[in-house]
């Protein structure tokens, strides 16, 4: 090739070529490597799985390489021939001892390795299913029987150390001797019962008692095998989780006796009427029995029933003796059997008794701070204050009124209620009469604030004014009253204030009425009270001041949201206390002049542990000298309205006096009668609503009869008797 150099070119100046383009072949080899140096080179073939896994294990078969060159020959020996050389015929199909005993060995090593995976995987469930923390409630009279009972289930848990040895060994006896020192579990029980699951399609005992427990409170009761292994292995957990005496606990508290009941304590109830703490061998051997089944060994269903139940007892009995946890002397002196109750003595509820159990339960829980959901899980022992007789006595006193009152005028009586309540003066509530049933009734009469206290109210009403004195004009000083102080008892003798005659809204003068329209011109206090004179006392709440009377009735045990407008009328008895809160009010002038705030449970306890209770609200409403003139005034009401009945009331009375008041309202919508004697107080009411068409209260229309047969007289006579 030939270079032309310019003409002006010198020798100290650079030159520039310019090279034209020339067509380049690439080689080959740069082209792959261009290829892949872009990423687009054929990736290499992986290896295989089987490949890797040789890889990987490689090491690990060097290292046992030694051991299996050993094993081998003895494998090859195990290892199947079929048809077997050197054999004949059909024995040419069997295989050897050695083939046998490695199959047996692997299947042990197998399922071994199974138990141990399950172990490891089974958790012990922390939530117990619901029967096994629901229990009952049981609520008791004032002398400690079983009054009645609420709960889907019969329950009361009871701590192991309040269970007597003998009971607790009477069950392991009968059910696991091997208790305390198994595993938790029986290997021959097992494998028992999945042979006759499996085989038979029914069930075989031989489960421990760790193995119930686990069945009772974590599984259900299905019987199947996969049930079966589950309770094994929570079983076995438990078994290194919680103490045996945990474990027994448990299980004596909910296991089932029959009867409705679960656990020792219901159990020991419901055959024997008493706690499992006064239990002895022999009464625990019996209920023993009926962990294997109530239905086969509660002597009270059948004869054959009772044989059995007598040869497991006895055999229980001297299961004792042999594992040395009842000496012989003291099993020879239990020869006869204990026969249990022929009924459960754990009564529900239903009629009168639903209205205890609600007062009950409602104080209760307020009392005790128990919430509902607490309650409801039950546990709870509630020991009331009613006394059994006096509930039946008034029971009995109303429902012989209701009767008669539907006999003689069926239509009026219809929409008739009672209501009625006995309370003493440190503040227990004796009975109640709630309604004629609380399951076609649910409110409860004897605490409905319904109808007006009517002439009932006035001894607060003189107990205000004794205690407080009278203010005749604004400012003056205060003058003191006395049982003998006058007023005028004429009828509708216009009511007074220091400026004037008092005005209702309407701009109409108020003026109180005395039963029928009489008038009885001056009259003293005492004996106002004593007749029911009306029209002094009204005046004298005004003078007294309205504010004082209604603080004497609240402090006298009436509730504040009763009480009647601060208006006259107040003193004529507007307020609307419950019957329980009348008879509360008239417990005050019996002890006294103090008040203690009306309850019905003495004393709660859980599982045998108590629960702290409030204590009522004790409070003085006026001097015992106040208190003692009321008392006297009410016992010459008493003795004037029914002189026939004041001897013996007084011989019953033990000579104290008996003290009581009739209560009429002026529309004629409600009769009381309350009176005290010694130092119970108890109130009746009787009144009419047609719940059908509206709360407000109907004419009683002769209902309640006659001021000299007066039907909530006739009541509480009949609830009095014998009195106090």
């Amino acid at each position: 090739m030939q270079l032309k150099i310019p003409e002006s070119f010198r020798p100290d100046e650079t030159v520039q070529l310019r090279i034209a383009d020339i067509p380049v072949v690439p080689d080959k080899s740069e082209e792959q490597e261009k290829g892949r140096s872009s990423g687009n080179r054929r990736k290499a073939p992986r290896p295989s799985l089987r490949s890797r896994v040789t890889f990987l294990l490689a090491p690990l078969t060097a290292a046992m390489a030694p051991y299996v060159a050993r094993v081998t020959p003895y494998a090859r020996k195990l290892r199947p021939q079929y048809p077997r050389p050197g054999r004949t015929d059909w024995r040419r199909w069997l295989p050897s001892w050695r083939q046998c005993l490695g199959g047996v060995l692997a299947s042990i090593g197998l399922t071994s390795m199974l138990l141990v995976v399950a172990y490891a995987a089974t958790d012990v469930p922390k939530n117990l299913n619901s029967y096994a923390t629901q229990q009952d409630n049981v609520f008791f009279w004032s002398d400690g029987t079983p009054m009645a009972r609420t709960g889907w289930v019969q329950r009361q848990a009871m701590p192991l150390k309040d269970i007597p040895e003998d009971v607790r060994w009477a069950v392991l006896a009968a059910e696991n001797a091997s208790f305390y020192s198994d595993p938790g579990i029986s290997f021959k029980g097992i494998s028992r019962a999945l042979f006759r699951t499996i085989g038979q399609g029914d069930t075989q005992g031989g489960s421990t008692i760790t193995q119930q427990y686990v069945k009772n409170v974590y599984l259900n009761q299905n019987q199947t095998v996969s049930r079966k292994f589950t309770e094994a292995m929570i079983s076995l957990k438990l078994d290194n989780q919680m103490s045996k005496d945990d474990i027994l606990e448990g299980y004596l508290n909910t296991s089932w006796f029959g009867r409705g009941t679960y656990g020792i304590q219901r159990a020991a109830q419901a055959y024997y009427g008493k706690d499992v703490s006064q239990l002895n061998a022999s009464e625990a051997a019996f209920l023993a029995s009926l962990l294997k089944g109530a239905g086969l060994y509660d002597p009270t269903l059948s004869k054959a029933n009772r044989a059995r139940a007598v040869e497991r007892w006895s055999w229980t009995l001297d299961r004792m003796v042999d594992i040395g946890k009842l000496s012989k002397a003291e099993r020879a002196t239990y020869t006869k059997f204990p026969e249990p109750l022929k009924s459960n003595p754990l009564y529900d509820t239903g009629e009168q008794t639903d209205y205890l159990v609600e007062l009950a339960s409602q104080y209760a829980k307020k009392s005790g701070g128990i919430s509902e959901k607490d309650f409801d899980l039950g546990g709870y022992q509630i020991y009331t204050t009613f006394d059994k007789k006096r509930e039946n006595q008034l029971t009995a006193a109303v429902t012989k009124a209701r009767k008669a009152a539907q006999k003689d005028d069926p239509k009026t009586a219809k929409a008739a209620h009672y209501g009625a309540a006995s309370v003493t003066s440190d503040g227990r509530i004796l009975a109640v009469y709630g309604g004629p049933d609380h399951r076609t009734q649910g409110y409860n009469e004897s605490n409905a604030t319904t109808v007006p206290a009517g002439t009932a109210f006035l001894p607060f009403v003189y107990a205000a004014g004794l205690e407080n004195g009278i203010h005749k004009t604004r400012e003056g000083d205060t003058t003191q009253v006395t049982g003998e102080s006058l007023y005028d008892g004429n009828n509708k003798v216009p009511v007074t204030t220091p400026e004037g005659p008092y005005w209702d809204r309407n701009g109409k003068q108020v003026a109180a009425e005395n039963d029928g329209d009489r008038s009885y011109g001056q009259i003293s206090l005492h004996r106002a009270l004593e007749l029911s004179v009306n029209t002094p006392f009204m005046q004298l709440g005004m003078d007294t001041g309205l504010e004082k009377v209604r603080e004497a009735a609240e402090d006298s045990g009436f509730l504040s949201s009763s009480i009647g407008a601060q208006v006259p009328a107040l003193s004529l008895g507007s307020s609307t206390p419950s019957a329980i809160r009348m008879a509360s009010g008239y417990t005050t002038f019996a002890a006294a002049g103090v008040n203690t705030e009306p309850y019905s449970v003495r004393k709660i306890t859980k599982n045998g542990s108590k629960v702290v209770l409030e204590t009522p609200a004790v409070r003085r409403a006026f001097g015992a000298d106040v208190a003692s003139e009321v008392t006297s005034a009410l016992a010459d009401s008493f003795s004037t309205a029914h002189p026939y009945d004041v001897p013996r009331a007084a011989v019953q009375s033990g000579q104290a006096p008996v003290a009581g008041k009739a209560g009429t309202t002026p529309k004629d919508t409600a009769s009381w009668y309350v009176g005290t004697a010694k130092t119970v107080s108890t109130a009746v009411v009787v009144y009419r609503i047609d719940l059908t068409k509206s709360l407000e209260p109907l004419p009683l229309e002769g209902i309640a009869g006659t001021a000299d047969n007066s039907v909530p007289y006739g009541i509480w006579s009949g609830a009095m008797s014998p009195l106090g």
